[in-house]
């Protein structure tokens, strides 16, 4: 069996609510629900879907980059949005980071995420080539 290792980004919700920023068994790795939240707990991009939705992605591929992939690695997203009018925006930004990577992709509306703030939280699953 391969070893787990956890990835922390170092945030007080992990140790809280008990889990990690991303986890890698063997060439796998699952990336948490992410949100727009930078190192001081501020949130980044209010009122800006796209922007939310740009700095995730930096978080996760920083996540990625530890746990020994990228963002090239990824395999499969899950966004949730909190109205779905923001839909395209998310959708385009998402595009941004992965036009030729395309992985498959689910994308919801959702009743609320964990802060008035936050518009948009991602998952990411990753499969490292080897």
């Amino acid at each position: 069996m391969s070893q787990r290792q956890n990835i922390d980004s170092g945030t007080r919700w992990e140790a809280m609510a008990g889990y990690s920023r991303a986890v890698r068994i063997g060439n796998t790795i699952w990336v948490s629900g992410t949100t727009a939240t930078d190192p001081e707990g501020n949130v980044v991009g209010t009122g800006d879907a796209r922007a939310q939705t740009l700095y995730i992605f930096e978080k996760i591929g920083r996540a990625l980059h530890e746990a020994g992939a990228a963002l090239s690695d990824v395999v499969r997203t899950r966004i949730f949005i909190t109205d779905i009018r923001q839909w395209e925006a998310v959708a385009r930004a998402h595009g941004e980071v992965f036009s030729e990577i395309r992985p498959a992709n689910t994308l919801v509306q959702v009743s609320a995420l964990v802060g008035e703030e936050y518009l948009v939280e991602i998952e990411a699953d990753a499969v490292v080539q080897v």
